[in-house]
């Protein structure tokens, strides 16, 4: 907007927040009254207690029962877990299952979002605290001298000081909030906070299973370019070594054999790479999921391929936005920021409570009588300096965050939901010109070997056919590894990555 149109804006705003604040907070019933119920407890009721304390302030309470819900934590945290056991020396199989599992049980991000959800249980319980009898019991023994000279009686024939003297006093308190809408707002925005922490638990379940299933894919890729590399090495060794003899038989040039050489050479500096790289992909794997430090495994699964048969768009979407646990959680978020938004408002509403005692005084617990008091409270706030006006801004300010949050996750889920279907549809034709890439090439490089054996050209066609069959190689792996990744994004993005992965992988 136009600068001159937010400053007219922002004017119009403040004459609307100084009207609402003279109404709320100046033109308000005055006076206080203070009720003494006729209800008594039989002989044994409540006794002596001083006047129920006033109610929580909004701000108070809002950095507590307000509190946002713990969203899922950050993204780095989830490739980080808390390691569980020993490491042993044997080599262990590691399925894809048995990483999953794992991952379910040690990584960080999880962990963390499990704590999260205890801590918003604590914020509930301690608001309902407001709204439930707070009893407590305090005994006393008191032992005291009064001096009258010290109170200003002076009087011929009468002592300084009276004492010592002593007096017991032993008795159960109970204070109980009979009607304090704020109070009763914090408390149900605070159950609606715990629902929504447990929706992020479950968000942060399918973010685990998205983070060991990349990592597994990834060292699964890792193991299929070592294998790969290695045959690719063998395969020019054996070219050089015949180049060789064909250079000492004097059929061939050296040209052959030093060209046979270079390309065996870059193959084992390929495999060197490749393997440096799967070692360390099976390290960020065994971070993800927990494993004990200096354990070491073996990939018990190959990457599987399978098409999958998607749901159209609209269905996709819809089962999103009912499944994604996110986005259930932010739904409870934007519910219990409107009712923090209602306690707010409510602060400038009167407040019911009752305080009451009963217990016994006298000389000494032997020598004591039963004594009660029950007072009956109605707190009517008159002028708090604003803050009753502070505190609704405040509230609705954090509700039109959240609900903008909302709208933008929604159209996040939109976006992610396309882009998955379309990553998917995409690696799996990649995966099929790939696979196609890769029997050509060996095709090419069987008739470029006839052809050199055959004397019918140099080896140049030979490196140049097993550079393209490595090349081919090289981009079905990565394809293949796209179009696993590419599902394991899809069922994310429906909500459904943590039953949607395992029934995928289940017998493969």
């Amino acid at each position: 907007m136009p600068s001159s149109e937010f400053v007219k804006q922002v004017k119009t705003d403040s004459r609307h927040e100084y009207s609402h604040f003279f109404r709320c907070c100046i033109v308000q019933p005055v006076g206080a009254v203070v009720l003494v119920p006729a209800l008594l407890f039989a002989h044994q009721a409540m006794g002596q207690m001083p006047g129920a304390a006033p109610a929580p302030s909004y701000s108070d309470a809002r950095q507590t029962s307000n509190r946002a819900p713990v969203s899922a934590p950050l993204q780095s945290s989830f490739s980080g877990s808390v390691p569980g056991g020993k490491a042993s020396s044997a080599v262990i199989p590691l399925s894809f299952t048995d990483a999953l599992d794992r991952g379910l049980r040690q990584n960080l991000g999880l962990l963390l979002a499990s704590d999260s959800a205890i801590s918003a249980r604590g914020q509930k319980w301690r608001d309902l605290s407001e709204l439930l009898p707070n009893v407590n019991f305090s005994a006393a023994e008191n032992v005291q001298e009064i001096s009258l000279a010290a109170l200003g009686f002076k009087l011929p024939g009468f002592p300084r000081v009276i004492g010592p003297f002593s007096f017991f006093d032993g008795r159960l308190l109970l204070n109980q909030s009979l009607f304090n809408l704020t109070d009763i707002q914090h408390e149900r925005a605070a159950t609606l906070n715990v629902k929504a922490a447990q929706y992020n638990y479950k968000d942060a379940r399918e973010l685990v299973v998205l983070a060991v299933g990349n990592a597994y894919l990834q060292a699964l890729a890792g193991e299929a370019r070592v294998r790969t590399a290695d045959a690719q090495v063998k395969t020019a060794q054996a070219l050089y070594n015949k180049a060789v003899d064909q250079q000492k038989a004097g059929v061939a040039p050296a040209i052959d054999a030093l060209r046979a050489q270079v390309e065996y050479q870059a193959r084992q500096q390929q495999l060197i790479g490749a393997q440096n790289n799967f070692t360390k992909q099976k390290l960020a794997l065994a971070r993800v999921i927990g494993l004990p430090p200096g354990q070491d495994f073996t990939l018990a699964d190959k990457a599987p391929y399978e098409p999958l048969t998607t749901l159209g768009l609209e269905q996709s979407l819809e089962r999103a936005y009912a499944s994604r646990p996110d986005y259930q959680a932010l739904l409870a978020q934007t519910k219990a920021s409107e009712l923090s938004r209602k306690g707010a408002s409510a602060e400038h509403l009167p407040a019911l409570a009752i305080a009451a005692d009963y217990g016994d005084i006298g000389v000494n617990p032997s020598n004591s009588n039963g004594t009660y008091h029950v007072t009956g409270t109605l707190n009517i706030p008159i002028f708090a300096g604003g803050k009753a006006h502070a505190d609704a801004l405040e509230a609705e300010a954090a509700l039109r965050q959240t609900r903008a949050q909302l709208e933008n996750l929604r159209g996040q889920i939109d976006y992610e939901v396309r882009t998955a279907m379309l990553d998917l549809n995409t690696a799996a034709d990649q995966v099929a010109v790939a696979r196609s890439s890769v029997d050509l090439a060996e095709q090419a490089l069987t008739q470029a070997q006839d052809r050199f054996a055959a004397g019918v050209t140099d080896n140049l066609e030979v490196v140049q056919a097993q550079e393209a069959l490595a090349s081919a190689h090289e981009s079905y792996i990565a394809s293949l590894y796209a179009h696993n990744v590419a599902k394991v994004e899809f069922a994310k993005a429906i909500g459904y990555a943590e039953e949607g992965v395992k029934q995928y992988w289940k017998g493969k």
